[in-house]
């Protein structure tokens, strides 16, 4: 993804938060290294690792904010990827857009054969 668009490059040491549930989401974040622990009001934890992207789901709601906690439970290097230029990355490669729809097919597969977080 940063080689086709223009994003910044984010480093945060293990236990670093990334955002905070209720803060205001402009942006969404791929792993490019390290695991980032994405946690919900619930508690429920999801994992996300290197190739993968989360809170993009936040910053397509109308609210605005993010609804989850990011934490890095390892050192992690991440891409951020601010809202307008996520959508026109969406416009340029509509496949992402059913890259990221399988992602979360799978995840929910995961946490219903499990009954667990989708590790």
């Amino acid at each position: 993804m940063s080689a086709q668009v223009d994003c910044e490059t984010l480093s945060f040491p293990t236990g670093a938060a990334i955002f905070s549930s209720g803060q205001t989401a402009n942006a969404i974040y791929g792993v490019r290294r390290g695991i980032v622990e994405v946690i919900d009001s619930k508690g429920d934890k999801l994992c996300c690792r290197p190739g993968e992207l989360f809170s993009y789901e936040d910053i397509v709601w109308k609210d605005g904010v993010y609804r989850n906690d990011a934490v890095a439970r390892t050192p992690v290097e991440l891409v951020k990827l601010d809202r307008l230029r996520f959508f026109n990355l969406l416009h340029n490669h509509p496949t992402l857009a059913v890259q990221l729809i399988a992602q979360q097919h799978e995840r929910l597969r995961e946490q219903r054969s499990s009954g667990t977080c989708a590790y």
